[in-house]
């Protein structure tokens, strides 16, 4: 019997990248795991790729902008399984215009409402469960542009994911006292869809030296093994050929 045998891991933006890597990771080390996200095609598929593997999935069709959604998704996870063990906040964006010269509102809310105020959502809404059982693990996806201000991700992506940051390490330091860990993942670039809203998208070249998805989905699952009374309160990881550090054409042409 693996460790997280008979665990419930909810995984929001699970229907690709990063979301989706961890919930195959964790449902290979026998999670079962609630996949969420806004396009129920691709949930169903991957979902029953992963039973096709021999784990256990099921999926939720969330929006996480919406809190009663969000609200309304966690409630039913908890009814037919009693408990939240885990949950991997990976739902994220970035929109192409992401800089002070060409930034709009819109543009700036739709980075904030799913970067952040998802995030938030997400938590408070497995926290009454959480404390109830006296355990609990939250994984909130953040980036390299949470922990260093970034030019090529621009200030609304930079301000949201330094926020998951912050709201973090803040739950640590609120519910510890209640078996509550929290771990800021913090990844500089990886190679997922979310690159094709780049201003300039990255080559293949490039998105091959990158972190890859299952990178960060062994990632998840390393965190998601460690016992109880241990808490990995933020990772930062790169790929070693680092196109933040080297000058990427992002911030050369921008």
């Amino acid at each position: 019997m693996t460790v997280l045998q008979g665990s419930i891991a909810w995984i929001t933006g699970a229907g690709s990248g990063i979301g989706l890597a961890g919930a195959q990771a964790l449902a290979e080390a026998g999670a079962t795991v609630v996949m969420s996200g806004r396009r129920p095609e691709l949930l169903k598929a991957e979902a029953e790729a992963i039973v096709a593997n021999g784990g256990k999935a099921e999926f939720e069709v969330l929006d996480v902008t919406d809190s009663e959604s969000v609200r309304q998704a966690s409630q039913a996870i908890l009814d037919r399984h009693g408990r939240i063990d885990i949950l991997i906040n990976s739902a994220g964006l970035n929109v192409p215009n992401r800089f002070w010269k060409n930034q709009d509102a819109r543009g700036w809310n739709e980075v904030i409402r799913v970067n952040l105020d998802g995030s938030f959502y997400c938590i408070s809404a497995v926290l009454p469960s959480m404390r109830e059982h006296k355990s609990g693990l939250i994984i909130n996806i953040s980036s390299w542009a949470g922990k260093y201000d970034t030019y090529m991700t621009g200030p609304a992506y930079n301000a949201a994911k330094h926020g998951v940051v912050a709201m973090t390490e803040h739950l640590n330091q609120e519910e510890c006292i209640n078996g509550i860990r929290a771990c800021a993942v913090c990844p500089a670039e990886v190679a997922t869809p979310i690159m094709d809203k780049r201003p300039i998208p990255p080559s293949p070249e490039e998105r091959a030296k990158m972190l890859q998805p299952e990178d960060l989905g062994r990632t998840i699952r390393f965190i998601a093994e460690m016992p109880s009374h241990a808490c990995i309160n933020e990772i930062t990881i790169s790929p070693t050929w680092n196109r933040i550090f080297l000058g990427a054409s992002d911030i050369k042409r921008a």
